[in-house]
């Protein structure tokens, strides 16, 4: 299998979860994040590696997936998953040499896969935040799971009617991204794919609105960001159940909603923890530069 050895499942593991960022000593080697896992979930069965700042997902065999991801998007057949983090804005100055592969996000991410190993068509996402952020957590009922992988930033918020943010400010936007992929081992019929979707985004903003988080404008009441991106992947494991339909009055629906409600709340408080580190040592950063001036300036110390 590629990338066999390196790849991990949480699958018959639990309890505790270690701080932000701190990995058991066992798995330090597989540099799977396992401390980015809520602490509620059930044992996580799909394979996934935290590497270069990518998360791979190897479902073991190929799936039909529905996505919005810039490579490979769309209804598909495909084995891998991945969401990259890349750096924040890195169109801002796209005349930059650093600046010209993001202009196609499809061949940089099919350029990154290749990197990993991946044979073969990946879907693939893209991020400012963190991998560190990632959450990974699992509801299941009835014979049917599902399992969720999920990156939260919000500064790049909107919501859905406001205005196109004009040019200028897109310029010096900051980054914030949701990502969001579920995988589960019932056998979606396309339309019930589409209504995934819609389960999954009437779930995320939900949690944006009861937590007040405020559009690019100012104006509180954010449904989601300027580039939230979305995956399905169905059919897992042992191929659970087939399923026609997966609104909020089906069983599916009903797992999808709560995980997705728990995953982007877990999300938005490693952001908020995150944020405020990064300010924070923003903050040291310019006492020293305060302190020592002369230092700050000789661009070999």
């Amino acid at each position: 299998m590629l990338l066999g050895a390196r790849f991990e499942s949480t699958n018959g593991s639990s309890g505790g979860t270690p701080p932000d960022g701190e990995l058991p000593s066992g798995d330090r080697p597989v540099q799977v994040d396992r401390s980015a896992s809520v602490t509620r979930r059930s044992s996580i069965e799909t394979r996934f590696l935290v590497e270069s700042e990518t998360l791979l997902i190897d479902l073991e065999k190929r799936l039909k997936i529905l996505s919005s991801a810039s490579c490979h998007g769309g209804l598909v057949r495909a084995r891998y998953i991945m969401n990259h983090q890349v750096p924040a804005n890195p169109v801002a100055a796209p005349s930059a040499p650093s600046g010209r592969k993001w202009t196609d996000p499809a061949k940089y991410l099919k350029q990154v896969a290749g990197g990993l190993g991946v044979v073969g068509e990946a879907v693939a996402l893209m991020t400012a935040v963190p991998m560190k952020q990632l959450v990974t957590l699992r509801e299941e009922a009835d014979g049917v799971w599902v399992e969720g992988f999920v990156t939260v930033g919000v500064t790049n918020a909107v919501r859905a009617g406001d205005p196109v943010k004009p040019a200028a400010a897109d310029r010096h936007a900051k980054p914030g991204t949701i990502n969001i992929i579920l995988v589960t081992n019932a056998r979606l019929a396309d339309s019930a794919m589409v209504g995934a979707v819609q389960v999954l985004t009437e779930s995320k903003a939900a949690v944006l609105l009861a937590a007040g988080v405020p559009s690019w404008s100012g104006r509180r009441g954010a449904t989601g960001t300027g580039t939230d991106a979305v995956v399905i992947a169905c059919g897992a494991g042992r191929s659970g159940p087939q399923l026609r339909y997966s609104g909020t009055h089906t069983k599916i629906g009903e797992l999808i909603g709560r995980l997705v409600m728990r995953g982007v709340n877990e999300g938005l408080k490693r952001s908020e923890r995150w944020l405020k580190r990064r300010l924070a040592q923003g903050d040291r950063q310019a006492a020293m530069k305060r302190a020592f001036p002369l230092a700050a300036q000789d661009k070999s110390l």
